[in-house]
């Protein structure tokens, strides 16, 4: 999930300055008013949280207390958004009168909308800039009214104010007798503050677990438990009795179960009755952050709570418009898109919809190879294919196949430019095994474009692709137990990585054959760069799109021109020989 133990913190700390008073949480964002609002908020209140950290602020008036996160003025800080979002009672977008409801504006109430935030209050700033003019006041709530109705906004407030004055934000404005509705203050103390409902299914995060006892500690996200109630551990599915509740004033809750049960850090206790979804496969709205874009079929990692898995965003079903909410096709994503999404899993786990449990069916998407945050997502439902495929067993497996050849079978993935030597080289390789009687089959890269992959052209995208199901025959092929020669440009990190984690431990054997863009251009054996040069193959790797060397290769081959191809051929045997494949 995205939501911080730094929120979460945060609103411990303000619970506890007043905790006779009721806690809101409230996030401000867009255009930044000239004096922050929260000058005018503090003068009718008191002021609890100065030490707090930025952007977070507490106040409390005489009905309720307020843990604020202003962000505005950090429009580009989307992560930061998003998770204070998550956990805001209600938000205030604020909009500069001279200039409207912007696409900024848009972004940010699609995204609250999305996010589950319960009350939106358009905060039309700036009035005195144009003369506390009624007429363009109204006209910028009506706009944003209809947008509104358009996302399906559950509750919309609009008020006039002047930052600058303080008109509208705790006091009324003699400046515009026009407006008789509430003041800013007032709608915050009129909103409704939205918890997690007890009436919801009971979900509880597990933290640590003490088998021998039968002992669980944890957070309650969801609902609520009490001693008697028959939980379902998940994903494994067991069920057992809560015999006692223990809470120490914390975040923590201690359960005590009448059995033993299959759990570990991250899994989830639920009501036996109304237990949480269990899939590898899921639609869901995905919100993308990273600076590079989102490409379907690359291999990403996903995150809930403190479970991390590899997970693969199989198909963009669409892209939405925040500017008009159209759904637009997508074969990609770039920064601050939101899509619907089809994300497939390399394991199983329990979730629920994002609008039944915030914290079960959120998720944030990792960068494999620097772990930073991409995209933040939200769980729509499960696809039905995730419960209707299921793996057959066979009682001919591997290593029966691999017995029959007398040999250990594996994947010799050979990776560098065009025109560095891979496929020679793999072909004396394998001319040299079969030589030795063992059994092969050698993927070379134009060779698959004529027939699997001939759909594909040579974008970023159809690269991913490209790469992904040449890893899955390399798989197959391992599976029949053959020695299997891959001799493709695989030009990103992220695809190499995938084949690797298809194989079996020690079955992958990545081979770079480096050879200096300089050699490979003079050899230019297709004529291909060339073409690139003059620009009539626009996406050609190494000239119009990058190729990441390997860092860590099992044998790095220098290919340039004082090394012959058999003799590079004959390093790669004598690894194999020393791996003990041959």
């Amino acid at each position: 999930m995205f939501v911080t133990t730094q929120e979460l913190m945060l609103a411990e700390i303000a619970a506890s300055l007043h905790s006779s008073q009721p806690l809101r949480r409230l996030l401000i964002c867009g255009a930044v008013p000239e004096v922050s609002l929260l000058h005018w908020l503090r003068d009718a209140s008191q002021n609890l949280g100065s030490e707090l950290a930025k952007p977070y602020h507490c106040f409390a008036t005489a009905r309720a207390q307020f843990l604020v996160a202003d962000c505005c003025g950090q429009n580009d800080d989307l992560e930061t958004f998003i998770a204070n979002a998550a956990t805001a009672d209600s938000a205030v977008v604020v909009v500069d009168a001279r200039h409207g409801v912007l696409e900024q504006t848009r972004q940010h109430s699609h995204l609250l909308a999305r996010l589950g935030v319960g009350h939106l209050l358009l905060a039309v700033d700036q009035m005195e800039r144009v003369d506390w003019d009624r007429g363009r006041y109204e006209s910028i709530a009506a706009a944003y009214h209809e947008f509104a109705a358009q996302m399906g906004a559950p509750s919309v407030r609009c008020v006039p104010i002047s930052s600058q004055h303080g008109d509208h934000v705790a006091q009324r404005s003699s400046a515009m007798p026009w407006y008789q509705g509430a003041t800013l203050l007032e709608h915050l103390h009129n909103m409704e503050i939205r918890r997690h409902d007890a009436a919801h299914p009971a979900r509880f995060v597990v933290q640590n677990v003490d088998a021998k006892a039968h002992r669980v500690t944890g957070s309650l996200v969801g609902g609520a438990v009490q001693v008697g109630d028959r939980l379902a551990a998940l994903p494994a599915g067991q069920t057992a009795t809560l015999t006692q509740l223990i809470t120490n004033g914390d975040a923590a809750t201690t359960l005590i179960l009448d059995a033993a049960v299959d759990l570990k850090c991250g899994d989830l206790l639920v009501a036996a009755e109304q237990r949480a979804e269990v899939a590898d496969q899921f639609a869901a709205h995905l919100i993308w952050l990273g600076e590079s874009p989102l490409l379907p079929g690359r291999t990403y990692a996903l995150r809930t709570g403190t479970t991390t898995v590899n997970a693969q965003i199989t198909e963009i079903k669409h892209q939405v418009n925040v500017s008009t909410l159209e759904h637009v096709a997508a074969k990609s994503l770039s920064r601050s898109a939101i899509a619907l999404c089809n994300i497939a899993l390399d394991q199983a786990l329990p979730f629920d919809p994002y609008t039944v449990n915030r914290h079960t069916g959120s998720f944030v998407v990792l960068d494999p190879v620097t772990e930073a945050k991409v995209g933040c997502g939200l769980i729509n439902f499960a696809l039905r294919r995730a419960s209707n495929i299921h793996w057959q067993a066979m009682k001919i497996d591997k290593q029966a196949r691999a017995e029959t050849k007398q040999q250990r079978p594996c994947v010799l993935w050979f990776t560098g430019l065009s025109g560095s030597g891979k496929s020679t080289i793999a072909d004396l390789v394998e001319q040299q095994l079969h030589a030795m009687g063992h059994h092969t089959m050698l993927l070379d890269g134009d060779n698959v474009r004529h027939g699997l992959n001939r759909d594909l052209g040579f974008t970023d995208e159809d690269r991913v692709e490209n790469i992904r199901r040449v890893a899955e025959v390399a798989r197959l092929m391992t599976d029949a137990g053959l020695i299997t020669l891959v001799s493709f440009i695989s030009p990103f990190r992220s695809e190499r990585k995938l084949a690797r984690e298809r194989q079996t431990a020690g079955e992958f054997i990545e081979i770079f054959v480096d050879a200096p863009l300089a050699v490979c251009e003079a050899r230019d054996p297709k004529g291909l760069y060339r073409k690139a040069r003059s620009g009539q193959l626009p996406n050609f790797t190494g000239i119009g799109s990058p190729y990441e060397p390997p860092e860590t290769p099992e044998l790095h081959l220098c290919a340039d021109e004082r090394s012959s191809p058999e003799t590079l051929a004959a390093q790669v045997i004598a690894v194999l020989r020393q791996r003990e494949m041959i």
